[in-house]
């Protein structure tokens, strides 16, 4: 009898909720970001609400001028830096890798120490408010607000640590999909076929 031939199945994905924690898949990865940047969303919510709360009323004491400064800061900083350009990587994340015709992004293991990066950074930057202070230098961060004389405290150096943590993680971001998307393309599909959303990428 001729020998018979065992096809090896892929291995399917794990399941459960720990198997998110470590998994690569760019669609997971895409919806973890979209999850983590709604709950950024939320709490850069909060310290708006705050400072509209604080201004609602003249003379009003629901919040001191540096903790106002404070949450000035990390509200500005918190929607662009953690929810604005993040959410471009979900989506990218999620769709880019399907329009181009590719199974995942070129470096799904970078891919998913980008998102823990920048869940870290996150983490890092808002946890000044419960070790010692918050920065309050704006979330532009500009000289001289940003200079001891003004910011004496240790809130700016978590700014700075925090954004540029959030910072590596946007450049293996960027790498991976402009590597995915001038490498992996489906046979035919030419840089000007590709979809306006990939280019946006």
């Amino acid at each position: 009898p001729l020998p018979q031939i065992v096809a090896h199945d892929v291995q399917p994905e794990p399941r459960g909720w720990t198997s998110w924690l470590t998994t690569t898949d760019h669609k997971r990865i895409g919806i973890m970001y979209l999850v983590t940047t709604f709950v950024f969303f939320i709490l850069g919510g909060v310290e708006a609400l705050l400072m509209r709360l604080q201004l609602g009323l003249p003379d009003n004491n629901l919040v001191t001028p540096e903790v106002y400064n404070q949450l000035f800061t990390m509200h500005g900083t918190t929607m662009i830096f953690l929810v604005v350009m993040p959410i471009g990587a979900a989506f990218m994340n999620y769709l880019m890798p399907i329009q181009v015709g590719a199974r995942d992004v070129a470096f799904p293991r970078l891919n998913a120490f980008g998102f823990w990066t920048f869940l870290f950074g996150g983490i890092l930057l808002n946890s000044s408010w419960v070790l010692g202070h918050a920065p309050d230098g704006g979330w532009f961060n500009y000289a001289p607000n940003s200079g001891i004389i003004f910011s004496p405290t240790h809130g700016i150096d978590f700014w700075n640590m925090g954004l540029l943590i959030t910072g590596i993680a946007s450049l293996t971001g960027a790498i991976n999909l402009i590597t995915t998307v001038l490498n992996m393309r489906a046979p035919g599909m030419t840089l000007m076929k590709m979809p306006v959303f990939t280019w946006m990428g």
